[in-house]
Parts: structure tokens; sequence; C-alpha cells
């Protein structure tokens, strides 16, 4: 009853909606997916140091994922350390193998922060603006509903009570909306300062 007593801007508002709630869910367990190999990874993280070699080590890493935060640390690293040795006669020979070799790692971990935060611009906008969105619609519904009352001329609860409540639907949709997304980014922040403090 809602969606046919509707305008054009009702339904937009709904549209929306729908848009935004399908973009954090659909970030939201991407998300969780990706932390959740990141947290199988870290088990690796133990083989690692307790490899004979380097490249044991490595491939140690690699066993919990090609693209695992942990395994690209150490790649770089590895790529760092031969590009040191094969850099004679170059630029960054002229630097100490150990500040080459931080930078390294710097720019990785700058890289694979910027990867763990992808996304979550969107879920901290949805969760600050769906309810306005939502409280929009029951704004514009609830003044459509005052010029009906206003054109029939009367003013009674059962007339008022209907439209007023099916506007209010909207507010709640902005809040279905926004507390996932809020709720989500909160946890993936955690879980992101988390892994990339280990």
């Amino acid at each position: 009853h809602l969606w046919a007593s509707g305008d054009f801007v009702s339904h937009s508002v709904a549209y929306i909606l729908i848009a935004m709630s399908v973009a954090s869910w659909y970030l939201i367990l991407a998300k969780a997916w990706d932390w959740y190999r990141a947290r199988q990874a870290a088990r690796c993280v133990a083989g690692f140091w307790s490899a004979t070699s380097f490249n044991e080590g490595l491939e140690r890493l690699r066993a919990g994922g090609q693209d695992s935060p942990y395994a690209q640390l150490a790649s770089q690293a590895n790529c760092c350390n031969n590009d040191c040795e094969a850099a004679t006669g170059r630029l960054a020979s002229r630097f100490d193998p150990a500040e080459q070799m931080e930078r390294a790692l710097r720019q990785q971990l700058s890289g694979t922060q910027a990867s763990m935060e992808n996304g979550l611009t969107l879920l901290a906008t949805t969760g600050a603006t769906a309810p306005f969105v939502g409280l929009f619609g029951t704004v514009w519904g609830i003044y459509h509903a005052l010029v009906a009352i206003g054109l029939s001329g009367q003013a009674a609860l059962e007339k008022v009570a209907g439209p007023v409540g099916e506007a209010l639907i909207m507010t709640a949709a902005g809040l279905a909306v926004a507390l996932p997304a809020v709720f989500a980014y909160n946890a993936f922040t955690r879980a992101n300062r988390v892994i990339l403090a280990d």
C-alpha cells in the first residue's frame, strides 16, 4: 500500500536505500571473507620463523595464501634483497641496504593497509547517511498525508494514522540499512588494526 500510494520521490528514496543496503552487504561479506583468509594466513607465521631457510619460510607463508599480507611482505623483502645485490652502479646501490629494505617493507605495509581499508569509506558513508535518507522519505510521506487531509477537510485519527505510519516505514528502513554498516565498519576497522600490528 505504501508503494502504491507513493510518488516518484518516495520510490527514489526506496531505491536509494535498497542500493545502499546491497552495496554495504556486499562489502560486509567480502571484507569478512578477506579477514577470515588473513587470520588463516597468520597461522603460517610461526612456520616462517621456524624454517631453516628464507625460501622454505616463504613457501610456508604462501601455503596460507599467495596474496596474504604476510606472504606479500616476505616476497617484497626477498625482492628488495635481490635488487640490492644486483644494484651495482645504479642509484639504489648508493644507499645502505638496511635502509632500502626498510623503505620496501614500509611501502608494502602502506599498500596492504590501503587494500584492507578499501571499501570502508562506503560503509561509513552508508552508516552516516542512510538514516537521513529514510527520514527524508518519512518527511515527504507525512507532507503528502497532511496535504490529503487538508484537501479532504477531515483530521480524524483514522485518516492520519495510516499514511503517517506508512511514512514512518522509511525511517525504519533507513535505520535497517545504517546499523549493519556501522557495526561492520567498527568491526573491520579494529580487525585491520590488529592484522596490521601483527
